[in-house]
Parts: structure tokens; sequence; C-alpha cells
């Protein structure tokens, strides 16, 4: 077992007596590659035998040490995480990068959108239906006022919306590339009061 950072071997509790130590929960989550825990994760990292109750009793008891944290999830369980005290957000660095880097869109697989069982990605994806729904409507109808209503034709309804969705999308992605450029060359402009 690695030695465990000064913060956190300062708080925890010595006692040998449980079947389940502070020290080897808190060892296991530390060594492992991923921020979040569910209390059956660490449990089946841990030791199987040992019951869930026991791996949850451990998992409070350091919570109360703030030492763990634990942040809940709709639809899902309590999911527990190392309370880093340098951290801004309680997380490790690499735990922070971790979660940028993963969108409920990049966990999106077609057999997972088909089966509708990646919920969140699937939400994501409908929000973003709704945003560009409205794009589109508030673009058709400035574009109507002024006349000049550009609509990509085709016998199939479906395919000249799916043109229409794709010009558009590609529109929004190159003003926002752009506008990201001008951020990173010029620093951030504020064209827009603050409420």
């Amino acid at each position: 077992m690695a030695a465990l950072p000064d913060w956190i071997d300062s708080r925890i509790d010595r006692n040998l007596d449980n079947s389940l130590t502070q020290r080897h929960v808190v060892a296991t989550m530390l060594d492992a590659e991923r921020p979040f825990f569910s209390a059956r994760q660490v449990q089946s990292r841990v030791k199987p035998d040992i019951s869930k109750a026991t791996v949850r009793n451990r998992l409070n008891e350091l919570r109360e040490l703030d030492i763990v944290a634990t942040e809940a999830y709709p639809e899902s369980e309590t999911l527990y995480y190392i309370d880093y005290p340098e951290s801004n957000w309680p997380l490790s660095p690499e735990g922070q990068r971790a979660l940028t880097m993963e969108s409920p869109l990049d966990r999106l697989s077609m057999r997972g959108f088909l089966t509708m069982q990646e919920t969140a990605g699937i939400r994501t994806l409908v929000l973003a239906g709704y945003q560009l729904t409205l794009l589109l409507l508030a673009l058709g109808a400035v574009l109507s006022v002024l006349g000049l209503d550009v609509v990509f034709g085709s016998g199939i309804p479906l395919w000249g919306t799916a043109f229409n969705v794709l010009a558009v999308s590609t529109l929004t992605l190159v003003t926002e590339r752009a506008v990201s450029w001008v951020r990173s060359r010029y620093g951030r402009l504020n064209p827009l009061p603050s409420a």
C-alpha cells in the first residue's frame, strides 16, 4: 500500500480492529485512475467479501473527517471522491481534467442511443436540438423580414431540414472558433452589459 499524503495520514483513525480500515479505503481510491466511486465500486476494489454496508460506513467516516466528499446525481447512486484541500473544486487536478474532457455526448454510443440507455447523453443531444431549433427559428424570422429567406431545397422535406441544420451548425461552429480566436488574441471582450 502506497504512503498516504500527510493531510490524510494525520486525520485517519488507526483502529486496526475493523475488517476494513479507513487507510485501505483511501489508498484504494488514490491508487485508482478515476475521480469518482460508488460504494459498490470501492467494495469491488478493496475486498469483495466485505459487505457494502461496511464500505459505506468507512466512506461516511472519511466524509466526517473531510477526507472524502460526496456528490449525488439524479437517477444514480451517491458518488464519493477524495476532497483535496488545494483544489478550488474538491477534486484532484487529474479528476478535474477527467471531468472536463468527458461529456455525456462523449459516452453516447449508437447502441446506447438506440436502446435509450445513455440518458445523460440523450438529454444533452435533445437540449442541443432545442437550442438549434430556436436558433433556426430566429434566423428564419430575420431572413424573412429582410426578404433573404435562403433554403436548401430537396424533394424530401427531412433532407431539406437536415441540410438547413447542417448549414446552421457549421456556421455556428465557425463563429464560435472565430470568437475563441479573437478572445485568445485580444482578451475577453464584453459587448453585452452584465446584468
